[in-house]
């Protein structure tokens, strides 16, 4: 991911010293989905995948809190899934290119894009980890529930991405702050950690919130992070954002956590609308990939 575009593989001696990008396997698949079709309020989610790559350019290669560089397992930035079509159609064409990342043995890293990008990776995940034996599940850091079972005459709306989750596997919901009334029944809120929960646990501990989400989680876990999940004085650059939200470090102890204790099979990043003068949401966004990498790898 970091100091690279396009269709490139970084080996190192993860993977053995000197190896041939075109014949050596990645561990990990970049896939950009630059698709803006749903989104409620500010449009230019479909810039965000570039603008993340961009900024990828500028992240240490060196993880401090791993004490890694997880570009040397080999990260490969394949070509953007573009469609142009109803968000059905998208989520057909994410869930194509996501089973033949996890068929290669490689984890698969989806770039957003709106929210509604992570449905066939969702579907894709849940497929490969019953086809293992395992039992499945999703892991949504994010400041809204998107539990509709419907949004403007699309079951495939961003709005709806966690309620075509939990029709795979069992969700575990953290950082919400904004629902509508509807949905407010249908949550699991043994599930659900409150941002106004984990904000009244600062100072002390995060230790109940963070295993209340463990204990949630299945064998497999599938991690999807909508940058609206931060505070927007953290992350601006968002099209739907909430005051209220999570910090770097608690989005990244989250993460260590997850890692050490599940099978994170797959993850993505959605929800970056980049905006002149916010040059550091866009870093943020690049940096939190190579972290969750670093997280997953740092794994013996």
């Amino acid at each position: 991911m970091s100091r690279y575009l396009g269709d490139d593989v970084w080996v190192g001696q993860g993977k053995g010293a000197g190896a041939d990008p075109e014949t050596e396997a990645a561990a990990a698949v970049i896939i950009p989905v630059p698709y803006d079709l749903t989104s409620s309020w500010l449009k230019g989610a479909d810039r965000g995948p570039d603008a993340l790559l961009e900024a990828s350019a500028y992240v240490e290669l060196y993880d401090i809190e791993t004490g890694s560089e997880p570009w040397l397992r080999g990260i490969e930035t394949s070509a953007p899934v573009i469609c142009d079509g109803a968000p059905e159609l998208m989520t057909s064409m994410v869930r194509e290119r996501v089973e033949d990342v996890l068929t290669r043995g490689a984890l698969p890293v989806v770039l957003g894009g709106e929210h509604s990008v992570t449905i066939g990776a969702v579907e894709a995940a849940a497929v490969y980890s019953e086809s293992a034996g395992r039992s499945f599940s999703v892991l949504q850091i994010d400041a809204h529930a998107d539990t509709r079972e419907s949004y403007h005459g699309s079951t495939h709306n961003h709005a709806c991405v966690m309620a075509r989750a939990r029709e795979h596997g069992s969700i575990v919901q953290v950082g919400i702050r904004s629902i509508d009334a509807e949905e407010r029944p249908g949550l699991d809120e043994d599930r659900v950690v409150w941002a106004h929960d984990i904000a009244a646990a600062r100072g002390s501990t995060h230790e109940a919130w963070m295993n209340r989400a463990l204990d949630g989680l299945a064998e497999d876990v599938y991690l999807t992070i909508d940058l609206d999940a931060f505070d927007p004085s953290i992350v601006p650059a968002t099209g739907t954002p909430e005051p209220g939200g999570l910090d770097w470090y608690e989005v990244n102890e989250l993460v260590r956590r997850v890692a050490r204790a599940r099978r994170i099979v797959g993850f993505d990043v959605v929800e970056l609308l980049p905006l002149p003068g916010h040059h550091a949401s866009e870093f943020l966004a690049a940096k939190l990939v190579y972290r969750v990498l670093a997280e997953i790898w740092a794994v013996p």
